[in-house]
C-alpha cells in the first residue's frame, strides 16, 4: 500500500513562520533509512513523520 501525501493532509495550511523545529538525536543509520524510505515513497521526511505519528496515535487509541 503506497500513500502519497499532499499539502494540507490532516493539518490546516500554516505560514512557515508559525512552524517550530523538533530537536532530537537519532543515529546516522536511522536517518539514512528514514530518509531513503521517504524518498522511495516520494514524500518529505516531515510528511513521513506526520503520517507515522497519525498511525501510531490511531493504533494506541483503540
Amino acid at each position: 500500500m503506497t500513500s502519497r501525501r499532499t499539502e494540507g493532509d490532516g493539518e490546516s495550511s500554516s505560514l512557515e513562520s508559525e512552524k517550530e523545529s523538533l530537536n532530537f538525536k537519532i543515529s546516522p543509520q536511522f536517518k539514512k533509512e528514514f530518509k531513503g524510505f521517504a524518498v522511495s515513497e516520494g514524500i518529505s521526511m516531515t510528511d513521513l513523520l506526520k503520517e507515522g505519528f497519525a498511525l501510531s496515535k490511531k493504533k494506541r487509541q483503540k
